[in-house]
């Protein structure tokens, strides 16, 4: 919606305002502003059309969570480098569906700029093992699995990891 830096100069302008509310003595006025400023800095570090795309692709339409990050126009000026990576990570999950080479290239830019979650940075690792895998890649494949299975703490992907280790054998 509006530019990384525009968010922050709107919630440092709402800021200044709720402190000349205190000042005036209107206590309820502040504090509401207050939270109105914090509701912009949460969206400079958590982007709304990411955060939309994430809602539509957990209920699996893809579609819809592609017409959200088609919004942001310029992923390096408008976000900042987890959402940017956050951003390439949601495109890399949509196109390893239909277009394996493409979803590689943005999966390893995804892990390049970072994700916030280990369980996001595995996913994406495993993910990137399975492009390997179909691309005939035994070594890589099996690299990215094992920093995969490192990330993946509380075992969320563990029975994925155990099918493509099953795959990997017939290879």
């Amino acid at each position: 919606m509006f530019h990384k830096n525009i968010k922050l100069a709107i919630a440092a302008l709402i800021t200044g305002y709720a402190i000349y509310q205190f000042s005036q003595g209107e206590i309820g006025n502040g504090i509401a502003l207050l939270l109105l400023a914090g509701i912009f800095v949460f969206f400079y570090f958590k982007n709304e059309f990411i955060l939309m795309a994430f809602i539509k692709l957990r209920s699996q339409d893809f579609e819809g969570a592609q017409q959200w990050l088609n919004r942001i126009k310029n992923p390096s000026a408008a976000l900042i480098q987890k959402q940017e990576g956050y951003y390439n990570y949601l495109h890399g999950i949509m196109l390893s569906q239909t277009n394996i080479t493409k979803a590689e290239k943005f999966l390893k830019k995804a892990i390049k700029l970072g994700l916030a979650m280990d369980h996001d940075l595995a996913m994406a690792k495993l993910q990137l093992a399975g492009i390997a895998m179909t691309k005939r890649r035994k070594r890589e494949a099996t690299t990215l699995m094992n920093e995969a299975k490192k990330l993946d703490k509380h075992g969320m992907l563990k029975e994925q990891m155990q099918m493509m280790k099953q795959q990997l054998k017939k290879i």
